[in-house]
């Protein structure tokens, strides 16, 4: 059972999982960082193939604004691999395989595709402040203009 989606002004819900290239990452050590979290279906289809390129293309000003940004599927460490190596993408790959984190942010549950049910991730996106809680939440992404749309408000927060 999904919980509900962290909404803005909760505290972001701690996790640590394995990144490609070996490392753990721990949200509440990133702080007073601000960190976008976008959670995807999976790696090297269409949609997620396009959003992770471009936030790959607009990591540097991400990291200009002081700012992480992590990808989450439930793929393992071994696929994130492939896909970033093929894709020759810059954003770092978090494997969440049992989808315990993709349930605490409500992005795991029943999807619906070609009248056939099953359970999957939701794309969405999570801006998350330097103080630990949810800037803003971006629910049922669309991929086109969607990294921009996340750097102009990564921007005000950061200016704010």
């Amino acid at each position: 059972m999904t919980d509900h989606m962290p909404a803005t002004g909760d505290i972001a819900p701690d996790f640590t999982l394995p990144q490609d290239g070996g490392d753990q990452i721990t949200l509440s050590t990133l702080a007073p960082a601000p960190v976008v979290l976008y959670f995807y279906p999976k790696d090297s289809t269409p949609g997620c193939t396009t959003e992770a390129i471009d936030f790959s293309t607009l990591l540097p000003e991400f990291h200009a604004l002081g700012a992480q940004v992590f990808g989450i599927s439930k793929d393992s460490l071994k696929r994130h691999e492939n896909f970033r190596a093929k894709q020759d993408l810059s954003v770092p790959l978090l494997s969440d395989d049992g989808t315990d984190v993709c349930e605490r942010y409500g992005t795991w549950g029943e999807k619906k595709n070609y009248g056939r049910t099953y359970m999957g991730i939701t794309r969405a996106t999570f801006l998350i402040g330097p103080d630990g809680k949810i800037a803003q939440v971006w629910p049922k992404v669309k991929v086109k203009g969607h990294a921009e749309e996340v750097l102009a408000a990564t921007r005000a927060l950061v200016s704010a």
